[in-house]
């Protein structure tokens, strides 16, 4: 059996105008209907494998806490059936669970009841609780007076100390500071070796392409996609791209047309893409070709630590761009996007082009010491600013190059410039520089 197991289900919730209308409702013989019915998921069926990472992704109001709160048993569904194997342990809400009246430790010891522990299993796990939350005397002080992140702190902390089968993460991490998220992140890579399976919703895609087997789109509580996160991911923010992009293309189309001239082409051209894995856009402008090149001028078959490369990008309009930007993404090994630009971000405003201008742009990039694995290069072609663009142009992994192994050894991901200073001391004496003063 599945872990997880939705067969059609669906979820509709009642709308009422006013509070009065409910209970006209309710009074009323022959049942008059005095609300309208919100649909927050349409025949969604899907299954999630044991062990499995599960994620899902979406816009705020698609379905997805929904969707976690039937799996936790908290929602039924209106029609469908839901089937759930295994213990579960839930984070969504910011405090769902506990009583704000309560200690931290009372409400340590509530939500493991509720969870089937006994008192004594309970005490067992209560130190390592405590030191994961660190949260100190607040442990024994009323919830109503934690902050969000001290709420989500202990909340985390007994989530995954009740030895769950099945762990439920909604959007909640995202209160919490930046060395709390990577602590939390590393108990998720732990749990997945442990094979507890995983449903784990949030907006930063990184943490889905990082951490997922495979992912669901939910859009309006209908499943529009489910499969490989790298895919579902590029699709999703692709349809967000498109979504943001309407009041730039209003303006343009509004201002008044420049006199048409006759097509530029760039006068250096690249016409190869090594190849694509997927691909989006409105295709009012097209990118033609990517290469890099290393600091002889000749192109790069390997990426040095500390190196300079530039990045060849040519692209050609089949539309009038107003705003044109052209940018690249670099990604590492595990598809996530670890470092981009653009020309906007750079500064460095295009001149519009017209249907049939051919545009080259060259990034000259300063590598950092980097670990030894593949990046991938992803270019693209906008038509906007920074704040508001239409992608006409997205190629996943157009470009893979692996880095080679430096002299020295890079501890992480990326080795960043450093000066060491030492003040030295005779045993048992004032500082060195004193002495000698």
């Amino acid at each position: 059996m599945n872990a997880v197991e939705f067969q059609d289900v669906s979820k509709s919730y009642a709308i009422y105008d006013s509070p009065g209308d409910r209970l006209k409702e309710l009074l009323s013989l022959n049942r008059l209907k005095r609300h309208k019915d919100f649909w927050a998921l349409h025949d969604v069926s899907f299954e999630v494998r044991r062990g499995e990472t599960f994620c899902i992704v979406g816009e705020n109001g698609s379905g997805k806490s929904t969707l976690l709160q039937m799996v936790a048993g908290i929602l039924h569904p209106t029609s469908g059936t839901v089937q759930v194997g295994g213990r579960v342990s839930a984070l969504l809400e910011l405090g769902a669970g506990f009583n704000p009246e309560f200690s931290g430790r009372d409400n340590v010891y509530l939500n493991g009841s509720i969870m089937g522990l006994s008192t004594r299993q309970i005490d067992q796990r209560y130190a390592e609780i405590t030191g994961f939350a660190e949260i100190g005397d607040f442990i024994n002080q009323p919830v109503k007076t934690y902050s969000s992140g001290m709420v989500v702190r202990l909340a985390f902390a007994v989530a995954i100390n009740v030895d769950p089968e099945i762990l439920l993460v909604d959007e909640a991490l995202a209160v919490g500071d930046i060395y709390f998220r990577q602590r939390c992140m590393r108990k998720v890579h732990e749990l997945r070796q442990r094979g507890v399976t995983i449903l784990f919703v949030s907006h930063a895609v990184s943490d889905v392409k990082a951490i997922g087997d495979r992912a669901l789109w939910l859009d309006r509580g209908r499943l529009l996609d489910i499969g490989d996160p790298d895919k579902i991911v590029a699709k999703y923010l692709a349809a967000m791209t498109e979504k943001d992009s309407t009041y730039l293309l209003n303006r343009s189309a509004a201002a008044p047309r420049a006199e048409r001239r006759a097509s530029l082409q760039a006068p250096e051209i690249v016409d190869s893409i090594p190849n694509v894995d997927h691909r989006f856009g409105d295709g009012r402008a097209q990118v033609i070709g990517i290469a890099v090149y290393d600091e002889s001028g000749r192109p790069a078959h390997l990426l040095e630590p500390s190196g300079r490369i530039l990045v060849r990008i040519s692209a050609r309009a089949r539309a009038d761009l107003p705003l044109p930007i052209v940018g690249f993404m670099l990604r590492n090994q595990l598809g996530m996007d670890f470092a981009g630009t653009n020309t906007a971000r750079e500064g460095h405003q295009l001149p519009p082009m017209q249907e049939g201008d051919v545009l080259t742009v060259d990034f000259h990039v300063d590598l950092p010491e980097l670990y030894p694995a593949s990046f991938s290069f992803s270019p693209a072609i906008a038509d906007g600013t920074l704040m508001g663009y239409s992608m006409c142009d997205w190629i996943d992994n157009a470009l893979v190059l692996q880095m080679s192994r430096g002299e020295q050894q890079i501890y992480g991901y990326i080795h960043l410039p450093c000066r060491v200073e030492v003040n030295a001391r005779i045993s048992g004496g004032a500082p060195l520089e004193k002495q000698l003063g």
